[in-house]
């Protein structure tokens, strides 16, 4: 059972249970940064993305993508299908850190 501190964003309705979801879903839209979160410059730049969970009515998730090659613009497009890649199971603390990152699949 979730704690009453829990509720639905939307209509502020308590929740009492947890859907359990794949860690697939789509691009809702991507960015190609060359500076990080402390706004320090990078060569290599970081991409964050919102993904669309599937299974969810359009509830997405800030992260960044990986494996995504040298040229993001040309190989990245919103809708694409994407899937979490995990951290090893020993180093999860239950946490959104525990996907390094999301990737293409086909």
């Amino acid at each position: 059972v979730i704690p009453p501190r829990v509720f639905c964003e939307e209509c502020f309705h308590p929740m009492d249970e947890y859907v359990e979801l794949p860690d697939t879903g789509i691009i809702n839209t991507f960015s190609v940064c060359f500076v990080k979160w402390d706004m320090t410059r990078i060569k290599e730049p970081l991409i964050p993305a919102v993904i669309e969970i599937d299974g969810t009515n359009h509830a997405g998730i800030m992260h960044l993508m990986g494996e995504v090659g040298p040229d993001p613009i040309k190989t990245l497009k919103v809708g694409m299908k994407v899937q979490a890649v995990w951290k090893p199971a020993e180093e999860r603390e239950g946490a959104i850190t525990d996907i390094r990152y999301f990737k293409v699949i086909a």
